[in-house]
């Protein structure tokens, strides 16, 4: 019904939507993907959250100098390393009410301090959620035990695409073998 997407997935969708993402990871060759993906989940009533605010620095490195800009405001010489205050907030309220939520990836570069607040509040928000909350993958584990979160979580596991497939209906040869017992 709903998907929030931040992190380098989230800078593919904005280029794919024409928005300036500077010098921030992306994955150019998946635009055309990303705009199906878009036009899919219109039809299908389910409502993508891009960050309307981003954290912006030239430098990636622990004491570089960054500023919170509109997503329009983004210059070539900068990265996107986190989501924007107003971008927290909304993930925030998009999240309320959800039954069920999972969770695969940071909103930004949450090793370093001045670029984890996109991926703490998330993680807060779905740790105080009463959703069933399924966390999937190394970095997302990681922001979740960093924060001290994980007793709050419902399923954590460290296989982010393989959650990911398994949620998709895939068989899964080590999933397939503990069945067959």
């Amino acid at each position: 019904d709903k998907l929030v997407l931040g992190g380098g997935m989230a800078n593919t969708f904005l280029l794919a939507q024409g928005k300036p993402i500077g010098a921030s990871l992306a994955e150019p060759n998946m635009i055309k993907t990303a705009q199906n993906i878009l036009k899919v989940a219109k039809l299908n009533d389910c409502k993508i959250l891009l960050p309307r605010d981003v954290v912006v620095a030239v430098e990636f490195k622990l004491d570089a100098a960054y500023r919170i800009v509109t997503i329009d405001d983004v210059t070539d010489s900068e990265m996107i390393l986190d989501a924007g205050p107003e971008a927290v907030i909304d993930a925030g309220s998009f999240l309320e009410n959800c039954g069920t939520i999972v969770w695969n990836g940071p909103m930004g570069v949450f090793e370093l301090t001045s670029f984890e607040k996109g991926t703490k509040e998330l993680a807060h928000a779905v740790a105080d959620s009463q959703a069933l909350t399924i966390v999937g993958g190394g970095d997302s584990v990681t922001a979740v035990k960093k924060y001290n979160l994980g007793e709050s979580m419902s399923f954590i596991s460290t296989g982010g695409g393989a959650s990911l497939e398994l949620l998709e209906g895939k068989e899964l040869p080590g999933v397939t073998a503990l069945t067959d017992i």
